[in-house]
């Protein structure tokens, strides 16, 4: 039996409370089927995403980011280039790339900001894993069909 393997991507901004995002996933999936990379920061996330998912080792690829509003322009234009990208890393290998990629509008780094999207990050991670096995559950169901 082939065992399934996941490629997790993590942005090292804020890294602290992205890498929770992982700790969400690995209560699904168990971490010996995950292998991990850090990038610098979301921008770099699709590029790598689809890197990986063209090595055909991976059954799904799931990226983790932090991108916070700086009350300028580049948040919205680094969250939409991420997404994008990431769609088209998917589409173009034809390996699910999935986002843990938040963008909230009023983060402020406290204590009790941090505290909230950590925790919130393990959730999301959780609900990535789930998705990666209900599309690759859904694929494998397609090709069976077909």
């Amino acid at each position: 039996m082939t065992h399934t393997r996941f490629a997790f991507i993590k942005a090292q901004w804020h890294a602290d409370i992205v890498d929770r995002a992982l700790d969400g996933f690995c209560d699904t999936i168990p971490a010996n089927q995950v292998d991990v990379f850090d990038v610098p920061g979301a921008f770099e996330m699709p590029l790598l995403a689809r890197d990986l998912a063209a090595t055909g080792k991976y059954d799904a690829v799931v990226c983790a980011a932090f991108v916070v509003d700086g009350g300028i322009y580049r948040h919205d234009f680094v969250a939409q280039a991420v997404v994008d990208g990431l769609m088209r890393a998917g589409l173009d290998t034809g390996v699910p790339v999935l986002s843990v990629s938040l963008t909230p509008h009023q983060y402020q780094e406290t204590d009790h900001h941090n505290e909230i999207y950590r925790t919130h990050f393990v959730e999301k991670g959780k609900e990535a894993a789930n998705a990666a096995l209900g599309i690759i559950a859904a694929r494998a169901k397609v090709a069976k069909a077909a």
